[in-house]
């Protein structure tokens, strides 16, 4: 019984030791509020980044209306930018229909090659190791022309593009699974 005691309020010590260690100090800036880097709402409705003491944050509140749009549209590159840095597509088994989430980067892709008449593209289409050679180059062709379609559909000119099949003598990962025959169904781009 003493020693169930001792567990007891052993257990009790750790357990306030740890709720003590875990809570914050609590300390407050010079006009009362708690110290932060960033204020995130103001009473106005508008947004405060980086607002600290010398207040040298920028508040979408105070922005004009070309600033903001300004600061859209470079949210938007910035945003294209990043889905171009995807440049390999998947597919289904046996199949060469491109997939819903693929397309709005290749629609990044297509407004890129648009914008930049000079930049071509190759586009290698693969599939995984079942089936016969023959068949998976045209399975790879298939879905390299499918790629290659979308594009131009969405702005870049065909000029830009060229297209080979690889079929199954590339394999992105050597394996007979379905993890491995999956990473190897794909399209890649590659700018040039």
């Amino acid at each position: 019984m003493n020693v169930s005691a001792h567990h007891k309020l052993f257990a009790m010590v750790m357990s306030l030791g740890l709720i003590a260690g875990c809570s914050s100090t609590g300390e407050t800036t010079e006009d009362g509020a708690y110290g932060s880097d960033v204020s995130a709402v103001d009473q106005e409705g508008g947004s405060t980044v980086y607002g600290g003491d010398d207040d040298g944050g920028v508040s979408s509140s105070e922005m004009s209306e070309e600033q903001r749009r300004e600061a859209e549209a470079r949210a938007a590159r910035a945003e294209e930018a990043a889905m171009r840095e995807i440049t390999t597509f998947y597919f289904d088994f046996d199949t060469s229909e491109i997939k819903a989430d693929a397309r709005d980067v290749l629609v990044a892709h297509a407004r890129f090659l648009q914008a930049n008449p000079g930049q071509n593209v190759r586009i290698e289409g693969h599939a995984d190791e079942r089936g016969t050679k023959e068949y998976n180059l045209a399975l790879g062709e298939r879905r390299a022309n499918a790629i290659e379609r979308f594009l131009i559909v969405n702005g870049a000119s065909r000029g830009q593009t060229e297209t080979i099949s690889y079929g199954e003598e590339k394999p992105a990962v050597m394996g007979s699974s379905e993890s491995a025959w999956a990473q190897n169904r794909r399209v890649e781009l590659v700018f040039q």
